[in-house]
């Protein structure tokens, strides 16, 4: 009888070089002094700035510290797999960078003069996005319901009631980004498989 071989699978080239290129710009900014957060983080300066548009992207793969960036990235590796199996890496792709991309104008209009680094919202639009790969057509499972009003109404509680350093709104943003890529995603698959019949 012939052995098996044990192959490591690349099951999420996406969420693997996302993780990647954050673990190399939290070294970096080690070795820097912080040149990566004070660079690359998220703020309003000036629309003439062309490194504003940089940041809108950028901030998501800085991180505060160690502690920061494995808080993320360990969620992230946990669901992202999931998600991008189901949707695929260029679907996921998308996904990130939007959400990226409207947390990062949110907080630049919204909150003009807090610097944002993190990949938080990244984490609550996987984990909405995830909640919907058990959708069948014409049935919404409680659990989805569940996990958007336990999650969002969270992010809202707190962002009224603590004063901390975390973006709530980035984590309501990156939910809410989730929840719609999840409607979206699973009604061009519902049409897909409609077609078919």
């Amino acid at each position: 009888m012939e052995k098996k071989k044990f192959v490591i699978d690349i099951n999420a080239p996406f969420i693997l070089w996302m993780t990647g290129l954050a673990l190399g710009v939290l070294i970096l900014d080690g070795i820097t002094g912080g040149f990566f957060r004070t660079t690359f983080a998220v703020r309003r300066t000036s629309f003439s700035d062309p490194m504003q548009y940089i940041r809108l992207f950028s901030y998501v793969l800085v991180h505060a510290n160690p502690v920061h960036y494995f808080g993320n990235f360990i969620m992230i590796l946990a669901i992202g797999p999931i998600v991008e199996e189901k949707y695929g890496s260029g679907r996921t792709c998308v996904a990130a960078i939007l959400t990226t991309f409207i947390t990062g104008l949110g907080s630049v209009i919204f909150f003009p003069n807090v610097w944002l680094v993190g990949a938080s919202g990244i984490v609550f639009m996987l984990i909405l996005l995830a909640s919907f790969t058990n959708v069948k057509q014409g049935k919404l499972p409680i659990t989805v319901l569940l996990v958007a009003v336990l999650y969002i109404g969270n992010e809202v509680f707190q962002g009224i009631f603590n004063r901390d350093n975390i973006s709530q709104l980035g984590h309501i943003v990156g939910g809410l980004c989730g929840a719609g890529f999840g409607i979206l995603y699973h009604s061009d698959k519902m049409k897909g498989e409609s077609s078919k019949k």
